[in-house]
């Protein structure tokens, strides 16, 4: 049997309570150790000390999470600074940027102050499909690829251009303004069509919304498109980053829970180190 346990008087506790705050919980090791409590609570062993400071965790109305309250005091309002700071936005609360705000910076032929929209601009999309067409000038065609590389070196466009250059492809070979030869794009018929369409000149301002009337419904399939995507993403990003939180409070959980075994299997061990009986309910 081990020594009879001794009823704690209020100064061992007060040098218990004391002891935590300055070494946290969990450190009884470094607390009996410590030359200002050692004088009060040598004659108490670290199941001591743990099992004492659990007790007057609960009779203070603390559980066991609420430890690292006691190691972390709240700020002192008078220290804060008289200018309040600017607020940070939360993880969790993060706002994914646009695409519509990453703007290439290495050829920039259009005004820079009016990016490429993709929904009521149809014609001006047309034009640049055929401009890189009538420029390429390949026999059996130009692919998608080879199109959107052609526009891209030479105008500003959104980072989804070449889902919309796909849209705009499909439109005009259903206009029959296009001829698709397997995977390739073809101007139907002669070079005249070329000739009445007017290029896009270097930082030519876009047409109002009145000038592309005849292409409204075709622009407001691919805005609502393109927006529904858009959400999608949104949503997406916000799951991830959800469940990234949730594996995080769960991985942290578990090491706290390792650092208590740890710390109770080390208890044990020096108990027996010393002669002692250990005892598990």
């Amino acid at each position: 049997m081990g020594n009879p346990k001794q009823k704690w008087t209020a100064e061992e506790e007060e040098a218990l309570r004391a002891g935590v705050a300055k070494h946290g919980v969990g450190k009884w090791k470094l607390i009996q150790r410590d030359p200002v409590f050692n004088q009060l609570l040598f004659a108490r062993s670290n199941i001591d000390l743990k099992d004492k400071w659990r007790n007057l965790s609960v009779a203070n109305g603390q559980g066991p999470r609420d430890k690292t309250k006691i190691t972390k005091p709240k700020a002192n309002p008078v220290d804060a600074p008289a200018t309040p700071l600017p607020a940070v936005a939360q993880p969790s609360t993060a706002v994914v940027p646009s695409s519509q705000d990453v703007v290439t910076t290495d050829v920039v032929m259009l005004d820079p102050s009016k990016p490429l929209p993709e929904g009521n601009n149809a014609a001006k999309y047309n034009a640049m499909i055929y401009e890189a067409l009538s420029t390429l000038k390949e026999p059996n065609g130009s692919h998608s690829g080879a199109i959107a590389t052609y526009i891209e070196q030479r105008y500003e466009v959104p980072q989804k251009f070449k889902r919309v250059l796909s849209s705009r492809l499909r439109r005009l070979v259903e206009q029959d303004k296009l001829e698709k030869v397997e995977n390739c794009y073809k101007m139907k018929g002669d070079d005249a069509l070329v000739t009445k369409v007017p290029p896009v000149r270097q930082k030519e301002t876009w047409p109002r919304q009145g000038q592309s009337i005849g292409y409204l419904g075709d622009t407001v399939e691919e805005a609502a498109t393109a927006a529904a995507y858009k959400i999608a993403e949104a949503e997406n990003k916000s799951f991830v980053a959800a469940e990234a939180v949730k594996e995080a409070e769960r991985v942290a959980m578990m090491a706290e829970e390792m650092e208590a075994l740890l710390q109770f299997a080390t208890d044990c061990y020096e108990q027996c180190q010393r002669g002692e009986v250990v005892l598990f309910a």
